[in-house]
């Protein structure tokens, strides 16, 4: 690739939503940016096509995140491309909603294994090849400090990420590294809208002293700000970003 740009930045989950805003914020901060899906090659194409309209430069990278063999080559052809990583944001994840019942288990199991074990993975393998001085950040969720029915797979998979970082800094010390979390609310998205009448949105947003719902970008100046030299005492922590939700 030809390029000017010497700083990297792995963002999982960037074909669309959240993960596509962090992107092109990152690439609008200066960095390189790989944009990893897991199956919407389109939407991902689409997002490095926006990314280049705006002067950045981007790739796409397919891979299962929960798959350990898939992430060991995302990161290493993501690393090939500059020889560094300087940054890795872990967005990628699933929301099936099921109550706490046998017949929850099958969507249990799914959630846990994407967002969980597939969490563990990314933060492992940003761990091994993630340059000294560098960043590392998994978006988690506000909806944890709530006790929605049929959340209790989704709630419990991000409360283990949430374990993750703390032990994580830990275990980078002398490296410089931070690695925190990033917890929206409710935030404007397709995946969010889906489903939801007027109303059910309007109820959602009442829930924030702001009464409203955030935007993909208002949490990607979050990340951001965690990044840049800005962020560089920001360790071991999760930074909900939710307007007052929770």
């Amino acid at each position: 690739m030809s390029t000017t740009r010497s700083k990297l930045a792995l963002v999982t989950g960037a074909s669309r939503g959240i993960g596509c805003a962090i992107a092109k914020r990152l690439s609008d901060d200066g960095f390189i940016v790989i944009i990893h899906y897991s199956g919407n090659k389109t939407s991902a194409e689409e997002t490095v096509r926006s990314i280049k309209a705006r002067g950045g430069h981007a790739i796409t990278i397919q891979a299962d995140v929960a798959n350990e063999y898939d992430v060991a080559r995302l990161f290493s052809e993501a690393k090939y491309l500059i020889g560094k990583i300087d940054v890795v944001v872990h967005s990628a994840g699933i929301m099936p909603l099921a109550k706490i019942a046998p017949a929850g288990l099958a969507d249990f199991d799914k959630v846990i294994n994407t967002n969980l074990r597939g969490a563990f993975i990314v933060l492992a393998n940003a761990a091994e090849n993630v340059t000294d001085g560098g960043r590392i950040i998994a978006l988690t969720t506000s909806v944890i400090a709530k006790s929605f029915p049929t959340y209790g797979p989704y709630i419990a998979s991000k409360a283990g990420v949430e374990g993750l970082i703390p032990v994580l800094a830990n275990e980078l010390r002398g490296r410089n590294i931070t690695v925190n979390a990033v917890a929206p609310g409710p935030t404007g998205t397709a995946l969010f809208y889906q489903g939801k009448s007027a109303e059910q949105v309007n109820t959602i947003a009442k829930l924030s002293p702001l009464e409203r719902i955030g935007t993909p970008e208002e949490i990607a100046n979050v990340v951001s700000m965690l990044v840049s030299e800005e962020g560089g005492w920001i360790n071991s922590q999760v930074i909900r970003v939710n307007g007052g939700f929770a």
